[in-house]
């Protein structure tokens, strides 16, 4: 029990380190940084949370640590960083890289944005085959959304798809090509209509001001809706929200509810951080 206790001890002082009021962040020092690699998800959480507050430096630090360790989140994180140009220039090819690295690292979140960015011009040429080569991967992953594009990037007439299930296809291909306005309100639709998924995005929109200004408070109601209606992405989103006190009153408790229900719901990121703990 002693070894318990003192596990619950080190996860508790890394939670107050995270909701500590900041006016900036600092990088971390070597020694902080090692305990980073040591414990790789929570590592993952942690810079989550700076990102979360805009500390894209900080963010930046960690998950490039985290990728020089073929973590394929890490990896993912870094390309969102170069594609939207946050705490570095923006650089369409770094970011493909990036998510290329992810993506054979085992990140289907980054074989999904490829398969749907290439469609476009968003990362350099529009690149059909590939991005139809990465939509396949993140399917056989088990990404719902990436089979849901093969079906209407094929215009596979044998899968069945619903009103909804093409309008979120849609939504997610405007916001991949930088139509951000456009996904904004496609999204906002979904949402106003009940869909978790259509809530999520939307939500991912607001908390990093992607075609709306940067709103935490908009971000975590959207978030905790979808989590409400089963959407894993989003529980984890609001755990993190949670444990930091960023966007929402800081509560340990409901944030790992909603962690272990991210992780039930198989959302990779939040597995992996219930494991840690």
């Amino acid at each position: 029990m002693a070894h318990v206790s003192t596990r619950c001890r080190q996860i508790a002082a890394f939670l107050l380190i995270l909701a500590a009021p900041m006016t900036h962040a600092e990088l971390l020092g070597g020694d902080e940084l090692a305990d980073v690699i040591r414990k790789p998800a929570i590592g993952l959480y942690k810079g989550y949370a700076e990102f979360k507050m805009a500390h894209y430096a900080e963010a930046h630090q960690i998950w490039t640590a985290l990728a020089e360790r073929g973590m394929g989140e890490a990896w993912f994180n870094l390309g969102i960083l170069a594609e939207d140009g946050l705490g570095e220039p923006r650089d369409a090819m770094e970011a493909r890289r990036r998510y290329e690295q992810a993506a054979l690292a085992g990140s289907r979140n980054a074989a999904l944005r490829l398969g749907i960015s290439l469609q476009g011009n968003r990362l350099g040429a529009a690149d059909p085959a590939a991005a139809r080569r990465w939509l396949v991967l993140a399917a056989e992953m088990g990404d719902e959304e990436a089979a849901t594009q093969l079906a209407v990037l094929d215009g596979r007439r044998q899968v069945p798809l619903g009103p909804r299930e093409r309008r979120l296809a849609e939504a997610r291909r405007l916001e991949a090509d930088g139509n951000l306005a456009d996904a904004v309100a496609a999204y906002q639709g979904l949402a106003d209509e009940g869909d978790a998924r259509g809530m999520t995005r939307l939500a991912w929109l607001h908390e990093a001001g992607r075609g709306v200004p940067r709103n935490l408070d908009e971000a975590a109601r959207l978030f905790r809706r979808a989590a409400a209606a089963g959407e894993s992405e989003a529980g984890y989103a609001l755990s993190v929200m949670l444990d930091t006190g960023v966007g929402q009153p800081r509560d340990p408790v409901e944030a790992l509810r909603w962690l272990k229900a991210a992780a039930a719901g198989g959302y990779p990121p939040a597995v992996e951080a219930l494991k840690a703990r």
